[in-house]
């Protein structure tokens, strides 16, 4: 085939390039290699943050039926769907319905609001606009060589050259399931053979009348479930089930309709029309069952696809033929194709048309799945259509999804929906370049969704059905399609690019953990047992003591605790400048107060940080970290039995307490915390939260002021560490989303931070608990103090500690009507949700560095630069037990934030700790694995400790002025890299020591034994001549004695 080409516009190029690559007709192709989607999956990719590229084509589409109306209006006769729907609403016991369905005949009424959608287009900026000819409203009675209906003729051709106009380019779909009602009743539609004339007939119609106007047309939409749905289950129009056998002959007439209209239009109309034509199938996607990619579950996957889209797409794209899964489990019913019929079905498409929603999806819903499960991934249709048919040029015709109808116009979950499948099409294209060439948002208006009526919606625009007007409102999703348009893809707006540079000497790298387990006896009795033995005494292999003898005895020492010692090596290990763990309230005084100290807790904890200082890593200590398994939540018992938090009298207990470790262990502890992450303790104490909130608060204040006045001079400094997550709104469109995020932030962050930080005002002296802050969200409950205790509580932190692991998406809560209008002093009045292209951990944390850096621009901007801020804990689970790419991924990345949150916006940041040392159980946050599993270092280990060692991040080649602690640092390199072996490696360089050792020694003795023989026979030729003269002298001797 030839074509003369002319173009003047990108549109008309692109049109172009697809008109060359037309499939030749009579080429045979096999199916190619779908299989490999589930024996070698695609490399999992995180949100791609890039545009398309240039000339990509950004559409959106309406079906006829859907939208239309006037049904009976200007001449159009009816259609299935006219019918099929009036039987629903009605009840009627042949559709199996048995409710009337919500809906009416009025639709969107877009047949006499076309410009309002005309309007609708123009505001999201799109290139193309599809939609479907109603051929009842054409041909009344569906006959195309009788005379059209003027009127509609007249509508098309005024909303095609209005579009064209525009400068939108209109992809006409020729049937949209809308069949004239007389053809069903005459022929019994498309079971009968003769359809396949008629809609020739039908769309030569067409393409005489408005093709000169239009470039991309499409035969069918979705034909899968004409046949399944509309012939075989009887769900859909005309809704008369029929034996098996049936929609295998529907499908049959369908596909040689669409191959004789291709065929007519190559031979008589694309030479002088010069348009593209191909059919629109739909597709679902099924993983492998418990994602188990056996040889038996990948079949199964496959011919899952083969039985949907391979339905169609086998024979018009593929071989020629049905998909032989399909043959085969369907023998006997499907219809044969002659081998003549075979080359003349097949390449009867200009290029692939996909539809990707939940028509399709749901309607195979535990169909054609093979016991597989469901998943809404684009990227992987896309892939798989590439693999088994050639590579085409392909054209995603419908991709979205619904919401409720009580939604509205804030449809925030489609926007993060459509957001998924969009960054799915642009992997494809980008990591399999699959060639994908337009994108259509389905669909332009809210309509009739076929048997759900008007209860579920899928348009971009809101119309309220009860209104007459039928006014379109631009839904959220519209604004955030329009700016997908606008921008060609994904702007990167949420991390800007890394930088380098390093931390000062000063900076705390560190470790954070739990509470520390005390090991009351130490597990090395060597130097404690007074007894002499004597062993296999009485030849029974035993040891015996030596009765009467006794030694001398010390007590055990620090070094004696094995446990610290391990605890030792893994911290050094990390190179961590700093350790943070929680000292246990209930175990140091189980009584609750300083008279019942147990005092082997005591040394085992100053043995501990005598240990840290040692090895010069300085010491965090948390007072009171909350147990949320512990019955008592961590406190002592009689104090917990006394309603804990609840009661007045935990202040000053809390007070002693903080006294007692200052006393005990604080010449040894560089930073306090008091109490970790009050935010989350108040959420525990439901209905007393803003009591447990006063007394928090409190004893905090007691405890920093017991620090200031008493033991300052040990050089420490004393805060609260707060769980400070950042959260986004979940709508960015919407004002009430961005306010609910201030409203969040105050409630779990500055209701703990401003009573030290900012000056607190009641404004109604007369409430005894409560004190307000005025917001756009409503009044931010507060505790009520008194003047004393403002004052007490005023600067009473020397830093900010901020635990921050994950951001979330924000949104405010529905009030729930049990509660009546006023949530309770707990309740943040707040829901969240996930954005499903941020990547997560097995937990549901997502990665979201820059959230880091938000989080600490927003503490600087309400608090200013009066106080210093570090990051006391931040990490992620990983399941990983040796290559825990995301928490390696996770450290680089939230560091790289707080190196830009110091360099880039000036904050005062002074450490960072990584929760957590070691696993517990099964491998989560720890850089070590559990005691159960050998404690294995993983890989995380090495990043963080290259980042300890160089500072942070720099350029290659540049090095880091020396900090007293790189000596030692460099030092443990190499017992570092043992380390993150396992023990195998350690044992084989012992022994591989000890025989180098080994070797040498024999060498050396070998060497002197060598010496001394040569010595020897020098010192025989020397005195050869000395027996004679030793003879002389010993008769001279006897001569002397005589």
């Amino acid at each position: 085939m030839t074509c003369a080409l002319s173009f003047s516009s990108p549109l008309s190029l692109h049109l172009s390039l697809l008109i060359l690559m037309c499939p030749v007709v009579g080429v045979q192709s096999a199916s190619g290699d779908g299989r490999s989607l589930w024996q070698q999956p695609p490399n999992k990719h995180d949100f791609l943050s890039a545009t398309f590229p240039t000339g990509f084509l950004w559409g959106v589409g309406t079906s006829a039926f859907s939208t239309e109306g006037s049904w009976d209006q200007d001449g159009k006769g009816p259609s299935i769907w006219d019918h099929f729907s009036h039987q629903l609403q009605k009840g009627h016991p042949r559709t199996g319905s048995s409710v009337g369905m919500v809906m009416d005949d009025m639709a969107s009424d877009s047949y006499a609001l076309w410009e309002k959608d005309l309007e609708a287009i123009q505001y999201l900026g799109v290139k193309f606009y599809a939609f479907s000819l109603s051929w009842p409203r054409l041909f009344p009675d569906g006959n195309a060589t009788g005379r059209p209906n003027h009127a509609a003729v007249e509508h098309y051709s005024r909303l095609i050259g209005r579009l064209r106009g525009m400068g939108v380019e209109p992809v006409v779909t020729l049937f949209h399931w809308d069949l004239p009602q007389r053809l069903q009743e005459q022929l019994d539609g498309w079971t009968n053979p003769a359809m396949v004339q008629i809609f020739t007939d039908y769309a030569q119609f067409c393409f005489r009348t408005f093709g000169q106007e239009v470039r991309y047309w499409m035969t069918m939409h979705n034909p899968l479930l004409i046949a399944a749905l509309g012939y075989g289950t009887g769900a859909h129009a005309p809704g008369e089930p029929r034996n098996p056998a049936v929609p295998f002959i529907v499908a049959h007439n369908l596909i040689r309709a669409h191959a004789r209209t291709w065929h007519v239009y190559n031979d008589e109309y694309r030479p002088h029309q010069r348009g593209l034509i191909s059919i629109t199938l739909g597709s679902h996607w099924v993983e492998p069952f418990k994602r188990q990619a056996t040889p038996a579950n990948v079949e199964l996957c496959q011919k899952s696809m083969e039985a949907v889209i391979g339905w169609f797409a086998e024979p018009i794209h593929g071989s020629g033929d049905y998909p032989r899964s399909l043959q085969a489990t369907h023998q006997g019913l499907i219809p044969k194709f002659t081998p003549e019929e075979k080359l003349w079905v097949h390449g009867t498409a200009d290029f692939f048309s996909l539809s990707f929603g939940p028509d399709t999806v749901q309607a195979m819903r535990g169909q054609v799945r093979f016991g597989q499960m469901g998943v809404l991934d684009l990227r992987k249709v896309l892939g798989w259509v590439q693999q088994e048919y050639g590579d085409p040029q392909v054209l995603v015709a419908e991709s979205g999804w619904f919401s409720n109808a009580s939604v509205g116009v804030e449809d925030t979950i489609t926007i993060y929906v459509m957001k998924k499948l969009i960054n799915q099409v642009l992997q494809a294209m980008v990591v399999e370049n699959v060639k994908v060439f337009g994108y259509t948002a389905w669909s332009l208006v809210d309509g009739i969704e076929w048997t759900s009526g008007y209860t579920i919606r899928r348009g971009l625009f809101y119309i309220d059905f009860d209104l007459p007007q039928r006014v379109r409102i631009p839904k959220t999703s519209a604004q955030y399609y329009r700016q997908i348009v606008k921008d060609n893809g994904f702007t990167n707006n949420e991390t800007d690019q890394n930088i380098r540079g390093h931390f000062p000497c000063d900076f705390h790298f560190g470790v954070a953990d739990f509470i520390q387990q005390v090991q009351h006896q130490p597990t090395s009795p060597q130097f404690t047992d007074p007894h002499v033995y004597r062993w296999n005494f009485s030849g029974d292999g035993a040891l015996h003591p030596v009765a009467g003898v006794t030694l001398q005895t010390r007590a055990s020492q620090c070094t004696d605790f094995l446990a610290i010692q391990r605890h030792m090596h893994l911290l050094e290990v990390t190179g961590s400048s700093h350790y943070r763990f929680a000292l246990d309230w209930a175990q140091l005084l189980p009584q609750g107060d300083a008279s019942s100290a147990d005092e082997e807790v005591v040394r085992f904890y100053r043995c501990m940080l005598t240990e840290l200082r040692k090895r010069g890593i300085q010491a965090a200590a948390t007072l009171y970290h909350p147990s949320f398994t512990s019955p008592t939540l961590g406190l002592p018992t009689p104090l917990h039995a006394q309603d804990g938090w609840m009661n007045t009298s935990i202040v000053e207990a809390f007070a002693h307490y903080s006294t007692f470790c200052y006393r005990e262990f604080g010449a040894l502890v560089s930073v306090w915390i008091t109490i970790n992450e009050p935010n989350r303790l108040t959420e525990v104490y439901s209905g007393s939260g803003r009591a447990v909130e006063r007394h928090l608060l409190l004893a905090h204040a007691r405890a920093w002021k017991v620090y200031h006045t008493h033991f300052r001079q040990q050089g420490g400094q004393v805060s609260f560490a707060v769980h400070a997550d950042w959260v986004e709104p979940a709508n960015p469109f919407l004002k009430s989303h961005a306010s609910t995020v201030q409203h969040f932030l105050l409630f779990e962050l500055g209701r703990f931070l401003d009573p030290f930080l900012r000056d607190l005002a009641c404004p109604d002296k007369n409430r005894q608990n409560t004190c307000y802050e005025y917001l756009e969200t409503g009044p931010l409950h507060l505790p009520y103090f008194s003047e004393e205790e403002r004052r007490e509580l005023r600067g009473a932190l020397d830093f900010i500690a901020l635990n921050h692991f994950t951001t979330r998406l924000v949104y405010p809560r529905r009030p729930d009507v049990r509660q009546g209008p006023q949530a309770p002093a707990h309740e943040h009045g707040c829901s969240f949700m996930a954005d499903p292209t941020w990547p997560a951990s097995n937990k549901g944390q997502t990665l979201t560095p820059w959230g880091l850096r938000r989080v600490l621009v927003w503490v600087k901007n309400r608090y200013g630069d009066t106080r210093s801020i570090v990051v006391t804990a931040t990490g992620i689970d990983d399941q990983a037990a040796h290559d825990d790419q995301l928490r390696q991924t996770y450290i680089r990345s939230y560091l790289q934030e707080a190196l830009k949150a110091r360099e880039l916006d000036g904050i005062d940041l002074r450490g960072f700790y990584v929760w957590k040392l070691q696993d517990r159980h099964a491998p989560e946050f720890g850089f070590f694995t559990s005691s159960h599993h050998r404690a294995r270092a993983k890989l995380s280990v090495s990043v963080y400790r290259d980042l300890v060692l160089h500072r942070g991040f720099l350029a290659p080649g540049v090095n880091p002025a020396l900090c007293e602690r790189s000596d030692r640092q460099a030092g443990c390199w190499l017992c570092a890299r043992m380390a993150e072996n396992n023990p195998l490696v350690f044992s084989c360089v012992c022994l591989t020591a000890c025989v180098l050792v080994l070797a040498g020694a024999i060498v050396a003795m070998a060497i002197r034994r060598k010496r001394k023989r040569r010595s020897k026979r020098k010192m025989v030729q020397a005195v050869a001549p000395l027996p004679r003269r030793q003879q002389v002298f010993a008769m001279q001797r006897m001569e002397c004695r005589v």
